[in-house]
């Protein structure tokens, strides 16, 4: 079990990822098959996004004691063509600033919630401590690229 407090993990991951990300504007456009996956800078940054999202939405409606939202999206199933454009410095800096937001919002709601509210479950599902340690383990989408350069 890591030593990492539930936000400073998901920092710690948000960091490697864009690490990796500085290095896919040398990116060539072939795209890199992992498992029975395919993965792109692109679908990468996309899908680290969209895992920080997703779990968030599923927080805030279950700490309100709301039904989440069922996720009906095809996640890293699918390669979109958007997916397959190339990686620009802009779209680097784009990520950095999706990617650092979302780990805002995360850090001040996990930090804000009590030891008991981590380690409690509000309805089915994972406990919110859980649910972290599960975002900090999104390196794998930019993992499945690594470094470029």
């Amino acid at each position: 079990m890591s030593d990492l407090s539930p936000s400073e993990g998901i920092n710690v991951m948000v960091d490697h990822v864009l690490r990796l990300a500085a290095t896919w504007t040398t990116w060539d456009g072939t795209p890199h098959h992992v498992d029975d996956r395919v993965y792109t800078p692109h679908k990468a940054i996309r899908r680290v996004a969209d895992h920080l999202l997703d779990h968030l939405a599923e927080m805030e409606a279950r700490l309100a004691g709301q039904e989440s939202i069922p996720d009906h999206w095809h996640a890293s199933a699918i390669t979109t063509p958007a997916d397959l454009a190339p990686f620009t410095p802009q779209d680097l800096d784009e990520a950095h600033s999706r990617l650092r937001r979302l780990a805002q919002i995360w850090t001040v709601r996990l930090d804000a919630l009590t030891p008991a509210q981590l380690d409690h479950s509000p309805g089915d599902g994972w406990t919110i401590r859980a649910i972290s340690g599960h975002l900090a383990e999104s390196t794998y989408y930019a993992d499945a690229l690594g470094a470029l350069k």
